[in-house]
């Protein structure tokens, strides 16, 4: 009639597997053993180890040629690359002046490091990977332990109290705490997996109790997923209510807090219409952070809150102790590559408890009366919101994945901002050879605050979103740059990245938007605006390095090439990729 036997791991059966059943211990690689920083077992470290600054760019001077060696000891990967098509000596050299700018990045060369052990394929291939926004790279090191654990256990359907279904049923509550662990969740949080965030997001949607009297209050610069809740809302009668992107991205805090109250609950209590506050914690196409500390306030106003933490939870520490937001949607692949197919909403128990999902399905009940009405939702409150079978086989990654990520996640924000400055840095410096224009216009945000130490947090994201420019000062069609950056073996993406609000934003399409008809389609969209709309994005993470960004910027270089650029665009036209012009 339901799944009682998967309410819980059974008796004798704990979180490190300590059962009487030798089949049902997880066995672990030392190599992960040590990384758990964020693990189930141990919490995720308070503080930062605390390390010197280095000397700032007005300090340079005290930046020896001593230190200077040091840096490449061991050498960086790219200064002993034999890829035919990089001209080493000068990688070498451009790095050495990146270092004068920004010398505190060797303390992130446990990286480098983790580059040449774990994503040494890239560079073996050839390939330069900049779309992290679109998914992580998963680590070498990682698929193997996950592979190894599967081909020697045997893993069952958790539905069940089996040997099997039990290892299952003690892998899938491991992964459980090591999510809430890992984002610094007090008690009375649990963990729902979903297919991804959308499917995280989409389970609050269908299930919040909007009403005539309700809210549910977005930003424009937000994700598809999060603009689809809205047809929740207004099939129930709520009203929407967008807070304006900037020119930039996100939004200004003053303009979101008015319309917070404008819009807040009336009533008091219970009595008061239940309204929702989503909130993008990091913009996929603009880079903009939009500040946690507006969580508290929409809280302090009477809504339910909600966090679409996809595009931030890959590079910046999120502690739900400090932000105790009422639901958060996150994907895992975006977070380190491996596997895809799984999400969660990581959830208070509070907030599931006034949800009302409009079905139920295996795995969701205790008891149904067939046939009839009756129906017995699961005791376990995440039970009732996962569908079916969990994906099981999965979850042991995501407590590796995550032990993983946790090692290296402190010495992100220092390592893709200062990556991130150079890249903007170089194209707005670059400029057309015959013309003496620019090659490519900058639209999203640029960092602000300069990041000098480990642990230190950036004020915006590692996304680029650009224009690429013809002499004349006109738009580059982004599939002539998606086509050419290809040749290259160069990973980006073009488009809008399913952010409309951030798109028309960045690229001053607002009035356009608010104007569109109701049976509108893009390629509609494109003719009536003469042009394809959509940026060029590229996004830095995990794996990235110095070579990574050195190669995008030489590929601008043959944009800014008159012959280079016309041999390319006649290549695109005869392969009928420019089909679009």
């Amino acid at each position: 009639m339901g799944h009682s036997h998967s309410r819980s791991s059974p008796a004798g059966l704990d979180l490190g597997h300590a059962s009487n059943t030798p089949v049902l211990h997880r066995k672990r690689s030392a190599a992960f053993s040590a990384l758990t920083l964020g693990c189930a077992s141990a919490p995720y470290a308070a503080s930062l180890p605390s390390y010197g600054d280095y000397p700032s760019r007005e300090d340079r001077s005290s930046f020896s040629d001593r230190d200077e060696k040091r840096s490449f000891d061991p050498p960086p990967l790219y200064a002993t690359s034999t890829t035919p098509d990089l001209v080493e000596d000068a990688a070498a050299d451009a790095y050495k002046t990146f270092l004068k700018e920004y010398p505190q990045y060797q303390l992130t060369w446990i990286l480098d490091a983790l580059r040449r052990s774990d994503f040494s394929r890239l560079d073996r291939n050839g390939e330069t990977y900049v779309d992290y926004m679109g998914a992580s790279i998963y680590p070498a090191s990682l698929v193997r332990v996950c592979n190894g654990f599967l081909l020697r256990n045997i893993l069952g359907n958790t539905h069940s109290v089996s040997n099997t279904s039990r290892l299952s049923a003690a892998c899938a509550s491991e992964a459980r705490q090591t999510v809430l662990s890992f984002f610094r969740a007090p008690p009375g949080y649990t963990v729902i997996f979903t297919a991804n965030a959308t499917g995280a997001l989409k389970l609050v949607g269908e299930s919040f109790p909007f009403g005539p009297g309700s809210a549910y209050v977005l930003g424009a610069d937000s994700h598809n997923s999060v603009h689809g809740i809205r047809k929740f809302a207004v099939a129930r009668g709520a009203e929407v209510c967008y807070i304006e992107a900037t020119d930039v991205g996100g939004f200004d805090v003053a303009d979101a807090k008015a319309v917070l109250i404008r819009n807040r609950p009336r009533g008091k209590g219970d009595a008061a219409p239940p309204s929702l506050f989503a909130m993008t914690g990091q913009s996929n196409i603009s880079n903009s952070k939009n500040p946690l500390s507006m969580i508290e306030f929409a809280a302090a106003q009477g809504y339910c809150t909600l966090l679409d933490a996809a595009a931030l939870a890959p590079t910046s520490v999120i502690s739900l102790a400090d932000t105790p937001v009422d639901a958060m949607a996150v994907s895992f692949y975006k977070m380190f590559g491996f596997p895809t197919g799984v999400g969660a909403l990581v959830v208070k128990e509070s907030f599931l408890a006034r949800l009302e999902r409009p079905w139920f399905a295996g795995g969701t009940v205790d008891v149904v009366q067939a046939p009839g009405q009756i129906v017995t939702m699961s005791t376990e409150l995440h039970e009732r919101f996962e569908d079916g079978t969990i994906n099981f086989l999965n979850l042991p990654m995501i407590t590796d994945g995550l032990r993983f990520l946790s090692a290296y996640l402190p010495f992100l924000p220092l390592r893709l901002s200062s990556l991130t400055r150079h890249l903007i840095t170089s194209l707005s410096e670059l400029r057309h050879d015959e013309t003496d224009t620019p090659v490519a216009k900058i639209l999203s945000r640029q960092p602000g605050n300069v990041v000098k130490t480990v642990g230190e947090q950036s004020d915006t994201g590692s996304v680029v979103a650009l224009l690429f420019l013809f002499p004349s000062g006109q738009m580059i069609p982004n599939s002539f740059i998606e086509y050419a950056a290809s040749r290259q073996n160069i990973s980006l993406r073009t488009g809008c990245m399913c952010n409309p609000g951030g798109a028309a934003a960045l690229l001053g399409l607002r009035d356009a938007m608010a104007a569109l008809p109701c049976d509108a389609t893009l390629r509609a969209f494109e003719q009536h605006m003469g042009r394809e709309l959509g940026v060029v994005r590229i996004s830095l993470g995990l794996a990235s390095d110095f070579r990574d960004v050195w190669r995008v910027i030489q590929f601008a270089k043959t944009l800014a090439d008159t012959a280079a650029r016309t041999a390319m665009w006649e290549e695109w036209l005869g392969d009928r990729t420019g089909v679009a012009l």
